[in-house]
């Protein structure tokens, strides 16, 4: 960009200078050689501090974007980035008349109060730093991964059907399930419940979120450590629900 903003003030130098306002005809100047030799002198340094400043505000911006949509503990998005990025798929997928088909999980940490209590803030927040690795070693590349409440996350999966969305949840359990946080001279076992909504139809976060926050509640109920799964329709029919242990 300071090479093309330099030779376009030469070309400018030259026209200023070849042009006769008097005759309205083209002559070369008088001196041809200062059209080459000032642009050369100052156009590089200008053009190199404006873009410079350019750059500072462009990497300042993405930072702030980045803050603004990041949870700063567990790295993954927040809850107002994540719901925003689910809708604009969502709607994105209903204004192409594409498939519509894909799952939301809200996955839950199983006594995180207690773990807060006995061990401390500080390990509850590596409790969350752990549990957070382990959902994404769960997810493909493309999956929208955000943390949603204190300990609550949520997974959106694009495109999966629901046998496929089931194997992820239980994988995400048992991932969690296999992690062992050691807080000094103990350690502690992590687990999550898993509740999660497929779909194949039109619709929005705030809907899928709602069936899932009911499977949720229902994999709390039945004992946690454990993930329950139903297939979005209104109303829900008892032979679309589908459990995983």
């Amino acid at each position: 960009m300071s090479t093309l903003g330099t030779l376009c003030c030469i070309a400018v130098a030259f026209g200023i200078d070849s042009y006769s306002f008097d005759t309205g005809t083209w002559r070369w100047g008088s001196q041809p050689l200062n059209n080459v030799i000032i642009p050369l002198l100052l156009a590089p340094p200008f053009f190199g501090y404006l873009l410079g400043k350019q750059r500072e505000l462009a990497i300042a911006h993405r930072e702030l974007m980045v803050v603004a949509s990041t949870d700063p503990l567990t790295s993954c998005l927040n809850r107002r980035a994540f719901t925003a990025m689910v809708d604009r798929y969502l709607d994105r997928i209903a204004a192409q008349e594409a498939g519509h088909s894909g799952a939301l999980l809200v996955i839950d940490i199983d006594h995180f109060k207690t773990i807060n209590d006995r061990f401390g803030h500080v390990c509850g927040d590596e409790a969350l730093k752990a549990i957070t690795q382990a959902i994404r070693q769960a997810l493909r590349e493309f999956d929208i991964f955000g943390r949603i409440g204190g300990e609550e996350f949520s997974v959106f999966l694009p495109g999966v059907s629901p046998d496929r969305a089931g194997i992820v949840a239980d994988r995400i359990r048992t991932e969690v399930l296999a992690t062992e946080l050691n807080l000094g001279e103990e350690s502690c076992r992590l687990s999550v419940s898993v509740g999660g909504v497929t779909f194949d139809r039109e619709t929005s976060f705030s809907e899928l979120y709602r069936h899932a926050d009911q499977r949720l509640y229902e994999a709390k109920r039945n004992g946690r450590n454990r993930v329950e799964i139903v297939h979005h329709a209104l109303p829900v029919s008892p032979n679309e629900q589908v459990s995983v242990h």
